[in-house]
């Protein structure tokens, strides 16, 4: 309310894109959106018939791609909940959108939660995706208005985003390094991907942010070559 103005009971949808800007953003993140197409169908195969809405965004949190079931399509666009449109905090308020990308955590909002009055009958489960600069890339979201889902039943479908977010996470980073040997590592203080792509001179030239963070590497941008 004071940081951007909001007012909780404004009832109006969010703000769509038009067609060409919607277009110029897909092309900008067309090889991020390819390699995750795949993860999102399988990601709505799981949760799809319980009424569930799988959205991608970029990280402006506008509505890239999405998986949704012809019979609750008419629902969640009525709501807003669909390609091209922006779900920042500064937009709607607290939203599993907005505000995973304004605290790049893991996030649940659980229907009163929400900040706009309007969007309080939905649960929304969301994580971060950092792109392979270190550098926050999209949300993924799985959002859910039937009336009987439980706190219970959001912390499994959270914990199905977050390994999806995962997996897109370090399918990019192998995609964006085609030509060099990725060496996995697992550190325990981190729920991130722990990827290093090494070169044929055996020089680290990629590192994803868990990697980053484990390892006191550079935070965000391009990775100093070092053995």
């Amino acid at each position: 309310m004071v940081k951007h103005g909001l007012d909780p009971a404004d009832r109006r949808r969010p703000e769509r894109l038009s067609a060409p800007e919607l277009a110029a953003r897909h092309q900008a993140m067309e090889a991020f959106l390819h390699v995750a197409g795949p993860q999102l169908d399988q990601l709505h195969g799981l949760v799809g018939l319980s009424g569930c809405n799988v959205l991608l965004t970029d990280a402006q949190g506008v509505v890239l791609d999405q998986r949704v079931s012809d019979s609750d399509a008419a629902q969640f666009r009525d709501w807003g909940l669909w390609r091209g449109a922006v779900w920042s905090e500064a937009a709607q308020g607290t939203n599993g959108i907005g505000t995973c990308l304004a605290e790049g955590r893991q996030v649940t909002i659980h229907r009163d939660e929400h900040f706009h009055t309007r969007n309080t009958a939905m649960s929304c489960m969301d994580a971060p995706i950092w792109g392979p600069d270190g550098r926050l890339l999209a949300a993924l979201d799985v959002s859910s208005a039937r009336a009987d889902q439980t706190e219970r039943y959001n912390r499994l479908i959270q914990a199905q985003v977050a390994q999806t977010a995962r997996a897109i996470e370090a399918m990019f980073f192998r995609s964006s390094f085609p030509d060099a040997r990725i060496v996995v590592a697992s550190d325990d203080q981190t729920d991130q991907a722990v990827l290093l792509a090494v070169d044929r001179d055996d020089l680290a030239i990629g590192a994803t942010r868990g990697a980053r963070r484990v390892l006191g590497l550079e935070r965000e941008g391009a990775l100093r070559p070092r053995p």
